[in-house]
């Protein structure tokens, strides 16, 4: 099986993308998928036909659902729901609090990754398209086994033995199965815990970026590549999707803005060089339905989209005592020409009279850029304490 997750800032055109490359994998004969994760759903609008919390047959080979946590919930995680909904009443929140509570943190995605290890375990499709939410709940999708870990040692500050036990009692007396939804909350993080380490497979995940040639955009999209770097998540491709094409527009409003993108083009390529860069051009209309989809899958790809396009990490960070150590992959570079500095949360690669920012990691808020040094192919940047200088 192979999984694809798009994301990207809202507002990119990412359901289109993602439904276009499932229509696209569709007719190159792969069982497809697509889930939408975001809870602000439009791809029923995509594809023009409506979709549910269960898969549903659009056409040939592909299949979509648009994902409803109360329902999953309902489904198939009954007595966890049961589980936070007495612990609540237990600690005095009224009842349609604790209704809205009970689904925990984040089980919106969740709920994602769990339907993921479902198929995944069942191996009924050959690809799966993740239309994620935008950037910053991808992120949150990510990094979901160890945030809901800490929230329910929280929720939960008792020993599970303990928890048995109390739930033996309570189960007696209100038939509320408190004990089992326990281990089926255990259950829930074995399986989050596993999807995790999926997605983390290169030969089965890839990540993909949408961006649109405007500065805000691929700010973000920066940060969301070092981030997905950061967490060993192998990101195959950039999708630059809405490209007007060049025509006469001197005296019209839409002038400055194609200057704009063909300056941001070039940015999106010196930034994500060597990530391969696939470019869809502006439809002149609203997108939907199946047709139009077809349209940009081709535009898009010129080969199966299920490939891998690319399988290395340019970007690593090592720790070595109290140092950090960020590390570029650049090839072949003219070290002699070479400056960098981190200003702010950007680091500022200059190569020549070319540029390259770069956001790091949050937690170089805490440190200095001490030295760097180039060993070829890798450009290997030393962050220590301000008290702390690498050797």
């Amino acid at each position: 099986m192979r999984i694809i997750l798009f994301t990207g800032k809202g507002g990119t055109g990412k359901t289109t993308i993602a439904a276009a490359t499932a229509l696209k994998a569709a007719k190159e004969g792969h069982k497809t998928l697509v889930i939408s994760t975001d809870p602000a759903h439009s791809l029923s609008d995509a594809v023009d036909k409506p979709l549910g919390a269960e898969p549903t047959y659009i056409t040939e080979n592909l299949y979509g659902q648009e994902l409803d946590v109360y329902y999953s919930m309902k489904k198939y995680w009954g007595n966890m729901r049961n589980l936070m909904l007495q612990v609540f009443r237990w600690q005095g929140v009224e009842n349609i609090l604790a209704e809205e509570l009970s689904a925990l943190p984040g089980m919106e995605e969740a709920s994602a990754f769990l339907w993921i290890e479902k198929y995944y375990s069942e191996g009924e499709y050959d690809l799966i398209i993740i239309d994620s939410a935008p950037t910053g709940e991808t992120l949150t999708l990510l990094t979901l086994p160890q945030v809901t870990k800490w929230w329910v040692t929280k929720a939960f500050p008792f020993q599970r033995t303990a928890i048995k036990t109390l739930g033996s009692v309570i189960r007696n007396v209100t038939g509320a199965p408190v004990d089992h939804g326990f281990e089926e909350l255990e259950n829930m993080f074995d399986k989050l815990e596993k999807v995790q380490q999926i997605f983390s497979k290169p030969e089965i995940c890839s990540i993909r970026l949408v961006a649109n040639p405007e500065r805000m955009v691929i700010q973000e999209a920066k940060r969301a590549y070092t981030y997905l770097q950061l967490y060993g998540y192998n990101v195959d491709a950039v999708i630059v999707n809405r490209i007007l094409p060049k025509m006469e527009v001197e005296d019209t409003p839409f002038a400055k803005y194609l200057k704009a993108q063909k300056k941001y083009l070039k940015e999106i390529e010196d930034t994500f060089k060597p990530l391969p860069i696939f470019k869809v051009p502006h439809q002149g209309e609203e997108v939907f339905g199946l047709k139009l989809l077809d349209k940009i899958g081709s535009k898009a790809y010129e080969k199966d989209p299920t490939e891998i396009f690319y399988h290395e990490s340019p970007f690593k960070i090592e720790e070595n005592r109290q140092f950090y150590f960020v590390k570029i992959k650049l090839p072949l570079l003219d070290s002699e020409h070479l400056t960098v500095k981190k200003i702010g949360d950007e680091l500022v690669i200059q190569i020549g009279n070319q540029r390259k920012n770069m956001f790091l990691p949050k937690f170089t808020h805490f440190y200095e850029m001490d030295n760097y040094k180039y060993e070829n192919p890798w450009l290997i940047i030393a962050f220590a304490k301000k008290e702390k200088k690498a050797r």
